[in-house]
């Protein structure tokens, strides 16, 4: 049973609009459609629905990537519109992605020492400040992220190799780490798992439901899979065309989902990958 105090993430009748072309003429495209949830620090808030009802965009906007149309969206006490360059830095420190495609994600030229100490540069974050600080910097920083390879299940043989070396799966082990690095509270989860075989990617949710347990973090957990949501999620949120239709408790939400489009989701994907406890 989990037991949460406050909310990490408010948002708050948010939608979110595109200009299409039409012919002569220019549309708007409503792609997020006031769209209120909100996340608590300590959960996962799986978020679910088929490919173009809108989950990415919502995962943009909570990230800052994008401006919303309308409404507001607070992390903290912080709203993310209004937020200065600063602010956002600070914020950006506290929320990390993992998005789908692990290659895609990885610049190819670097090799993983570079990758995973990436975010401590950009933040002006001294990874070994605890330290004997006479101790060599790279040692500093290459002992630091050997630890985070380690709490992904690689070891520190991966440090001088380049993304293109390995496994689809391997990678996206690389690209946790890194998103680990800055000690994030929460962690955004795009289809982290839909471009990795069904028995990787089982490896992946395992490892990712041992991280959060370890490191009390908070997931919104985002994928057209209701088996992987549920098994992953402490709430479940169903969005259909840019609207979030249905909202609740994992388990109550799957054993009586009130509206249709819940109900086809779980009749579409009714069994767990094989390797997922």
């Amino acid at each position: 049973m989990y037991h949460f105090c406050m909310a990490l993430v408010q948002v708050d009748a948010v939608s979110k609009n595109y200009p299409r072309r039409a012919g002569l003429h220019t549309e708007m495209q409503t792609v997020v459609e006031n769209v209120s949830f909100e996340i608590v620090a300590g959960e996962t808030l799986g978020l679910v629905g088929e490919s173009g009802s809108g989950k990415t965009t919502v995962a943009r906007l909570i990230l800052g990537l994008v401006q919303p149309s309308s409404g507001s969206i607070r992390v903290g006490d912080i709203d993310i519109s209004q937020a200065s360059r600063s602010q956002l830095k600070t914020l950006r420190r506290q929320m990390q992605p993992v998005f789908q495609d692990p290659y895609a994600a990885l610049n190819p030229r670097m090799k993983v020492l570079d990758i995973i100490t990436e975010p401590w540069a950009i933040h002006g974050i001294d990874a070994g400040h605890e330290a004997d600080q006479q101790q060599n910097r790279d040692t500093l920083l290459r002992t630091r992220a050997s630890e985070l390879l380690r709490e992904v299940g690689l070891d520190d043989s991966a440090l001088g190799r380049h993304p293109h070396e390995f496994s689809g799966g391997q990678r996206q082990r690389i690209n946790i780490a890194r998103a680990l690095a800055l000690r994030p509270k929460l962690l955004i989860l795009d289809e982290p798992v839909s471009a990795l075989d069904v028995s990787v990617g089982a490896q992946i949710i395992n490892l990712l439901r041992s991280l959060q347990r370890d490191h009390g973090l908070t997931y919104l957990f985002i994928s057209h899979s209701m088996p992987l949501v549920r098994y992953l999620s402490t709430r479940i949120a169903v969005m259909e065309h840019g609207r979030l239709v249905e909202i609740g408790e994992a388990e109550s939400l799957c054993a009586q989902p009130r509206e249709a489009y819940t109900r086809k989701l779980l009749a579409a994907t009714p069994e767990l990958p094989t390797g997922v406890a």
